[in-house]
């Protein structure tokens, strides 16, 4: 682990790449080696240049074309930057196509540039499981700019807000209008707005429904400390005013640490991870040979009518009390 971690923070690319397999493992023995690996790396991470930035959106919306684009601005203009594109996989089969690499064809060719596509794997929120894992890594290999992508469902899209610094939302112009917009969901939690594929033949309504969602936020904003989040059009496939999104999400940054937020929230960050992590070892310890059967009986009784849902957990629950699923 120690070799592998000086691969990573030396920025070989096989070594990110094996890294990154590692913590996306669910073997015990794996998961093991990747919290060395991540005690080793976390002291080259978090640094004040790295900006974290989620890109969420409607699928059909071009998050794939615009990250491609975006990504080619910022080599230009120095940065290294990394993308995490998450792929929803298969309810039955579980299968990924994991085919966002291959729509970032500039980028992924760049040496600046590392494309990771990686499965959501039953994962909620439209990330992967292991999406903060692999951050560390690339923020410990030199990259300064991490975008995670996300797999695109709507409004359920609030995991990576917990995760990144900026979070910016793709949107389409004929979309919805105020009343959409004005939804408590994930657009009270954005912090950048962009109208993409505003295209000449389309500027005026990317236009409209731009000022459409600034006169909807306007109600859910707080007092004038709060930040006040921009909607911008843009069209990432002609390169137009993705400048102007850069801007916003600099901005924004700057903001954060004005006001002694950015810190703070990336403290915050990782508590929300680590009750996350909480979570995942007591839903894995449901699967141990001990509490499996327990389940299952208590699954068969619910169904049987012999007992109801709150009987049933309590069952299991108590299974878990009593030792059941420990890690020996």
């Amino acid at each position: 682990m120690d070799d592998l971690a000086d691969g990573v923070r030396a920025g070989h690319r096989s070594s990110i790449a094996r890294a990154i397999t590692l913590v996306e493992s669910r073997r015990a023995d794996h998961r093991e080696q990747a919290q060395q690996l991540l005690a080793g790396l976390l002291p080259a991470t978090g640094g004040a240049d790295v900006q974290r930035i989620g890109v969420s959106g409607v699928p059909g919306v071009g998050k794939s074309t615009f990250i491609d684009q975006f990504g080619v601005n910022l080599i230009s203009e120095g940065h290294r930057v990394a993308v995490l594109a998450v792929d929803p996989s298969s309810g039955r089969t579980g299968g990924s196509i994991l085919g966002d690499k291959t729509r970032m064809g500039r980028l992924s060719a760049s040496d600046d540039a590392f494309v990771r596509p990686s499965p959501s794997a039953g994962t909620l929120g439209g990330v992967a499981q292991a999406t903060r894992e692999t951050m560390l890594v690339m923020e410990a290999a030199g990259y300064d700019v991490v975008l995670v992508e996300t797999v695109g469902v709507g409004q359920s899209e609030y995991v990576v807000a917990d995760m990144v610094d900026t979070f910016l939302f793709l949107t389409l112009a004929r979309t919805g209008d105020q009343l959409q917009g004005m939804k408590r969901g994930i657009l009270e939690l954005t912090d950048v707005i962009a109208v993409n594929k505003a295209d000449e033949e389309h500027e005026d309504v990317s236009e409209r429904s731009a000022r459409e969602l600034s006169g909807a936020l306007r109600l859910l904003r707080g007092t004038d400390d709060d930040w006040q989040t921009p909607v911008v059009t843009c069209s990432a496939l002609h390169d137009v005013n993705l400048d102007r999104v850069w801007k916003h999400i600099t901005r924004h940054r700057d903001w954060l640490e004005t006001h002694g937020g950015l810190e703070r929230k990336r403290r915050e960050q990782a508590v929300q991870w680590t009750r996350a992590m909480v979570r995942d070892r007591l839903l894995a310890r449901l699967e141990t040979p001990d509490v499996r059967g327990v389940v299952k009986r208590a699954e068969d009784a619910v169904r049987a009518g012999e007992q109801t849902p709150d009987q049933a957990a309590d069952a299991v629950l108590d299974a878990l009390d009593d030792g059941g699923g420990a890690p020996s």
